[in-house]
């Protein structure tokens, strides 16, 4: 039988040396700080600045971006954030960007 591989190896718990509050309370700050996604606006906009909107927030994983529209819509699961530009930027005279936040 292939046994399924995972994100990360995970030891066993009796196999840990016990952790202190502060020290288990920091270990998680660690790991909530590695796998934390990265925040992005999809925008539209017409024409040279004449006008602009937030058409979707989106969160960027390492493996896939989840896409929420802004408005009404379906929410999608993309290979990237970048992939999200070929929906939002399909309409005439549309041009769509990501815009990071935080970064």
């Amino acid at each position: 039988m292939t046994e399924v591989p995972t994100r990360q190896a995970r030891p066993e718990p009796e196999s840990l040396p016990p952790l202190g509050h502060d020290e288990y309370v920091t270990l998680l700050a660690e790991v909530v700080a590695e796998s934390m996604p990265r925040l992005f606006a999809v925008v539209q906009e017409v024409g040279d600045r004449e006008d602009g909107w937030v058409a979707a927030w989106g969160l960027a994983f390492d493996d896939r971006a989840e896409v929420v529209p802004y408005g009404r819509g379906v929410r999608m699961s993309l290979p990237s954030a970048e992939n999200a530009l070929r929906y939002f930027g399909r309409r005439g005279g549309v041009r769509a960007s990501l815009h990071w936040i935080g970064s």
